[in-house]
């Protein structure tokens, strides 16, 4: 992918995972260690209790750093598709005879469409992602 559509989609994805970082991941990070202070107090529980306590309280917080993990992974794989598509058109043209510098506008134009199309996919993505983490938070 051409260097400045690389940039534009990084730009974008750390924007949107710092939004939800602030705005999700760590509120999930606070209840978690409170929570995980609250196992440790209990002097009448076994070793074994408090470590299991520990776990359910880490329970949500991993569920949605996977989430989130996987939704990414997701569009990256889309995007890296698509991509691929324009690569695969563009030694298609070359193998045809078409001249490289031609072929090569082609390439960026398609590589461009990608990322626009995939950028529009940024919100909606960045909606059902804040509606699934406060679905794991209550």
């Amino acid at each position: 992918m051409a260097d400045v559509q690389q940039l534009r989609v990084q730009e974008a994805v750390d924007t949107l995972v710092k939004s939800l970082e602030r705005e999700n991941i760590r509120k999930m990070q606070g209840l978690m260690f409170r929570c995980s202070a609250d196992c440790c107090e209990d002097s009448q529980a076994s070793m074994q209790q408090v470590h299991q306590c520990i776990e359910r309280c880490h329970a949500p917080l991993a569920q949605a750093q996977a989430l989130v993990t996987s939704e990414l992974e997701k569009f990256q794989d889309r995007l890296a598709r698509c991509t691929m598509h324009c690569n695969d058109k563009a030694k298609d043209s070359i193998d045809a005879g078409n001249k490289e510098r031609q072929v090569k506008r082609q390439l960026e134009s398609c590589v461009t469409k990608c990322v626009d199309d995939h950028m529009n996919l940024i919100p909606t993505m960045t909606k059902k992602m804040k509606e699934s983490l406060s679905s794991i938070q209550k």
